[in-house]
């Protein structure tokens, strides 16, 4: 697969959206290297665990970026602690449906609060891959899966309306077979100053093929699952935002936008305002970054 981390053996099965996500990231690196005359080493990719965290051991760059592969669900407060220690660091999430919404929900509404500035690229595929195609919070109602064999019972989750709800100041959803229009949005999240998260339908060839439901089938019948914004949308519209999200398909493109100070911004602000005696550390201290 790469000659890059030859030693590092990995599943990724023929056809998984992951190489799509891959292949934009890569990409999008290049491009805001080339643009802000930076090296693939200032940026640090966060992985949690599931097929999507493969993705750190993968980039084919001439120079990798640094990569953690964190524990399932926790991508969030690494990419919190590498941002605090290394503010300059372009700080990028990969994680899964199941990892980054399931256990790594309860962290997600924290850092839309403090408009952490990092970007998330979660690839939804629907089910919990790595481990055999299990239910997810995004699978649909009624699907049988190893973990559902008489059908899911809960409610499938929305993430974008989610992420809308919770505060999450730039939001963005696409589909893992158009690379270069994907990669052009994540580097639009990477710009973007404060909490981005880019929701990428990520299909899975083995347990969950939705190839056929997203891109539709006129042999078939079957209506396209995804759709192109109108020429008029405004991603600064909440109100649209939220008749968006509510069509049921999948929307490609910048969902919203809001712009307002972030940690860092916030932090620097209360350094100003703290007694000449409160030490950097204390005051980190103080507030749990």
């Amino acid at each position: 697969m790469t000659t890059k981390n030859p030693e590092y053996d990995f599943k990724w099965c023929p056809g998984c959206g992951d190489f799509g996500v891959r292949r934009a990231l890569e990409f999008a690196l290049n491009a805001r290297n080339e643009k802000h005359e930076t090296r693939m080493r200032d940026n640090v990719i966060v992985a949690g665990i599931g097929c999507s965290g493969n993705l750190v051991h993968l980039m084919e760059s001439d120079e990798q970026p640094f990569g953690i592969h964190g524990i399932h669900g926790r991508t969030l407060p690494i990419a919190l602690g590498v941002k605090s220690g290394s503010p300059d660091s372009n700080v990028i999430i990969v994680a899964g449906d199941g990892d980054f919404l399931s256990i790594g929900m309860e962290h997600i509404g924290p850092q839309a609060q403090r408009n952490l500035n990092v970007t998330a690229i979660i690839m939804d595929n629907g089910v919990y891959g790595l481990t055999k195609g299990q239910s997810s919070p995004t699978s649909t109602f009624g699907m049988v899966t190893s973990s559902t064999p008489f059908g899911k019972i809960e409610t499938p989750l929305n993430p974008l309306s989610f992420y809308l709800e919770i505060g999450v100041s730039f939001i963005a959803s696409h589909y893992s077979s158009k690379p270069r229009e994907l990669a052009a949005l994540i580097e639009l999240a990477m710009e973007h100053n404060g909490f981005s998260i880019v929701h990428v339908q990520s299909p899975c060839t083995t347990y969950n093929d939705t190839y056929e439901q997203l891109k539709g089938s006129k042999r078939k019948g079957i209506e396209p699952g995804i759709f192109d914004l109108p020429e008029d949308y405004d991603a600064s519209d909440r109100e649209q935002a939220v008749k968006l999200i509510a069509d049921g398909r999948v929307p490609l493109g910048l969902i919203f936008k809001e712009n307002r100070p972030t940690l860092g911004d916030q932090y620097k602000s209360m350094a100003g305002r703290a007694p000449a005696k409160a030490s950097p550390e204390k005051i980190l201290a103080t507030y749990a970054l």
